[in-house]
């Protein structure tokens, strides 16, 4: 194998990512899997998905004249809330389709939102908490002031990015009696639809052929 063969090998095996190149457009395949990584490393024993490698691949693709739409393939415990919505940020002009698959816990779900079209399969789950912190923390009004605020951050990303309302999420992030020993809620698939937290239910299948049509939309915009 030369070394043009094995390049995208290596990203695929490095950083679950690689390039799709067909007659009805180039997709660009990112995964998204394990533990946020952000300023803090993770043992090695835990899969990451480090900041510092999708940042600069997300500004690529969106300027990148050879790749038509992005896939983002989610299975993510959640992680870094700062290194998560960094990311959803930059998920920006291109065609775009998210799919949750097994799950899209925490600040996976501004991930799956940020997407123009979200999908999940419908046995996988999407966690929705208020936000925690783990280690030593301030005991101060200061403290629990900049935890609303980063909540309340959250929420406006989500709720400006799918079909949910501010209400029906907030009565979620806050349930009780639904996971053990903290609060928040758990939603499978198709009531994550029914939410309007994601657009539909569907299959890699789907979501490639969703892709794959607003790839065409755009450059039958284009011409």
């Amino acid at each position: 194998m030369d070394e043009t063969q094995s390049r995208p090998q290596e990203r695929l095996e490095e950083l679950g990512a690689g390039l799709t190149q067909t007659k009805r457009g180039n997709i660009y395949t990112l995964t998204i899997i394990g533990q946020i990584e952000g300023h803090q490393a993770q043992p090695e024993t835990i899969k990451t998905t480090k900041y510092e490698h999708v940042l600069p691949l997300l500004a690529t693709i969106e300027e990148s004249e050879d790749i038509d739409g992005l896939l983002l393939l989610l299975n993510t415990v959640g992680g870094d809330i700062e290194a998560g919505l960094a990311i959803a940020e930059l998920i920006a002009g291109k065609p775009s389709v998210s799919l949750v698959l097994g799950g899209g816990h925490s600040i996976g779900i501004p991930l799956a939102v940020s997407a123009k079209k979200s999908m999940i399969v419908p046995t996988a789950s999407m966690m929705i908490h208020p936000v925690r912190m783990s280690g030593v923390v301030v005991g101060a009004p200061a403290t629990y002031h900049y935890f609303q605020r980063i909540q309340e951050q959250i929420t406006d990303f989500v709720t400006s990015n799918s079909r949910i309302t501010r209400e029906q999420f907030s009565d979620y992030m806050m349930a009780t009696g639904q996971i053990a020993t903290d609060v928040g809620t758990i939603v499978y698939g198709r009531e994550a639809v029914e939410s309007g937290l994601i657009d539909r239910l569907g299959g890699l299948h789907d979501a490639l052929e969703c892709l794959h049509r607003m790839i065409s939309r755009k450059q039958g915009n284009k011409g």
